[in-house]
């Protein structure tokens, strides 16, 4: 029997749009999904390509469950996007906000115990920006590149205490545990 589910995780980071991102960052992005669902995690993504799109295939290896936020309204809005992957599978609970990719952040992220981020760009800084002002706790995977090599120095110079906790590491595997751990304090 599969344990009760524990935590809402995100993972954010860069669809890839206008360029190929590289196979290594693709392959930690899995990795990640692969460990929130071994952990009996639920994955939040922003149900679009690139990143989430590759933490939803290694929650998928796993059976994870896994809650997409569209920016669509509908499936067929979501399918003819050229951000948006294909069809969800059996495992993806897709939800249709309607409300574009900026007002899709606030609902993702908001849904969320905790994020972790992937490289990125403006889109990840947006969510970011959201989770570090609702206090979340926030993972961040290092040696990605992008916004979440910037991460550490943004942090820095924000003049609020919001309750965010920052965590970093290298290593997908040790990053959610770190997480999840957090999690389990908190709770405690």
């Amino acid at each position: 029997m599969k344990k009760e589910t524990k935590y809402k995780i995100g993972v954010m980071g860069s669809a890839g749009r206008r360029r190929k991102l590289p196979k290594e960052l693709l392959g930690k992005a899995r990795e990640v999904g692969r460990e929130i669902a071994e952990n009996n995690c639920i994955l939040i993504t922003g149900a679009c390509m690139g990143i989430p799109n590759e933490a939803e295939k290694g929650a998928i290896q796993k059976k994870g469950i896994i809650i997409g936020f569209s920016p669509a309204s509908n499936l067929k809005e979501h399918i003819d996007s050229p951000v948006s992957y294909p069809k969800p599978t059996s495992q993806t609970i897709l939800i249709f906000t309607g409300f574009g990719k900026e007002g899709r952040n606030v609902l993702t992220i908001r849904s969320c115990d905790a994020v972790i981020f992937l490289a990125g760009s403006i889109g990840t800084l947006t969510e970011f920006s959201l989770a570090y002002h609702m206090g979340k706790i926030i993972g961040v995977l290092k040696g990605t590149g992008g916004i979440a090599e910037k991460i550490l120095d943004i942090a820095k110079n924000i003049q609020k205490d919001t309750g965010a906790v920052l965590v970093f590491d290298s290593n997908p595997k040790k990053l959610v545990k770190k997480v999840i751990n957090i999690l389990e304090n908190e709770k405690s």
